[in-house]
């Protein structure tokens, strides 16, 4: 309790330190500094107001013992003891809320996210798993209040799509869709099969957090930059006019290409914050590679290539295979009602964060 105690009094005192600083027309004027200190300002008053309901519970049950022990009148002792066995129930669920509090955050939770849905193993049946993959992420953005905007898509051969991907903005996406990464799997019966057969297809989902200039710098002479025609529906305008674009990153070969968006110039500005996340996520993949041979996580954000989820039609259940949770509402989960599955795999990172951090 009282190495408890002393985290939370330092982040109280540095909570303080910040509220003055970010009045000081010094920082004010650096709007850089006054961004990044505002922003540790309400990650750490949630914190402070978590410490002062803390204290309050701990010098109330001081006080009521001291009460307890001086008091004669046994209304007055009744009265004390009521409210120490109150405070005491109390304490424990304080305590377990701060040390969830105190787990160190990732600082790209709060960022925006780019999302890439490929086709993978299954043909066909793996472009129409793109399509309901990318419709329940849809209907769940929805839900939660979030826009999204096509960056890129090819349909596929018969139907759905080989490839989709999409900016979302909101509050704290990536951190709510970062574990999404990975193989997708699906086992039903195909819309084509005559037999009634179960097939098994797969699609793969990456997660990236969207990086800002100041995340990641992006030489432009590390780049080529190519036009051609839209593929596609989109009638005459996308036929007749080279504004689709593609970017090559000539050190590491990543391409990128843009095509959905009515002008060159806006498939242009996507394309290049598109690339800028792709190469800011291939130096974080390094980085939580590095820490995960220091620490096994139970939830990997890394592995683009693990498979995470299998979608079972014929039993109705999706199973996410890194926290061995399974859930029987497929048709609501595919109707974007993954709140519960997300909320499962983030209580399951932060229980392994805090085993790591008392290690």
């Amino acid at each position: 309790m009282q190495d408890l105690l002393s985290k939370l009094e330092a982040i109280h005192f540095r909570f303080v330190e910040v509220g003055k600083m970010i009045t000081d027309p010094e920082i004010i004027s650096d709007m850089d500094r006054y961004v990044k200190l505002n922003k540790e300002y309400r990650d750490l008053e949630e914190v402070d107001n978590a410490y002062k309901a803390y204290k309050n519970v701990l010098d109330n049950l001081k006080s009521s013992r001291e009460l307890l022990e001086s008091e004669t009148d046994p209304e007055m002792r009744e009265m004390a003891k009521m409210e120490i066995n109150e405070l005491e129930q109390k304490r424990p669920e304080i305590e377990e809320e701060i040390k969830v509090l105190l787990i160190p955050k990732d600082p790209e939770d709060d960022k925006n996210a780019i999302i890439e849905l490929r086709a993978g193993t299954g043909g066909d049946e793996a472009c129409i798993f793109v399509e309901d993959i990318f419709r329940m992420y849809t209907m769940y953005f929805k839900e939660v209040g979030w826009s999204y905007e096509i960056v890129n898509s090819s349909e596929g051969s018969a139907k759905g799509y080989k490839e989709v991907s999409m900016s979302i903005t909101g509050a704290g996406i990536y951190g709510m869709l970062k574990f999404e990464s990975g193989v997708h799997r699906v086992q039903r019966v195909p819309e084509t099969e005559s037999q009634g057969r179960v097939h098994t297809s797969a699609i793969t989902v990456a997660v990236l957090p969207e990086a800002e200039e100041v995340d990641f710098e992006l030489d432009m002479n590390d780049v080529r930059k190519d036009t051609f025609r839209a593929s596609g529906a989109g009638g005459q305008h996308i036929n007749k006019t080279e504004s689709a674009i593609r970017l090559t990153h000539i050190p590491t070969g990543t391409v990128v290409e843009c095509q959905d968006g009515r002008s060159q110039h806006k498939n242009l500005a996507q394309a290049i914050s598109v690339l800028r996340s792709r190469l800011y996520q291939a130096e974080l993949d390094r980085v939580h590679q590095e820490r995960a041979a220091h620490r096994k996580t139970l939830v990997s954000t890394g592995d683009r290539s693990a498979k995470i989820r299998t979608y079972n039609y014929p039993q109705g259940r999706i199973t996410d295979h890194r926290i061995n949770k399974t859930i029987y509402n497929l048709s609501a989960f595919m109707n974007g009602d993954i709140q519960e599955m997300i909320d499962a795999l983030k209580l399951a990172e932060n229980a392994e964060k805090m085993k790591g951090e008392l290690n």
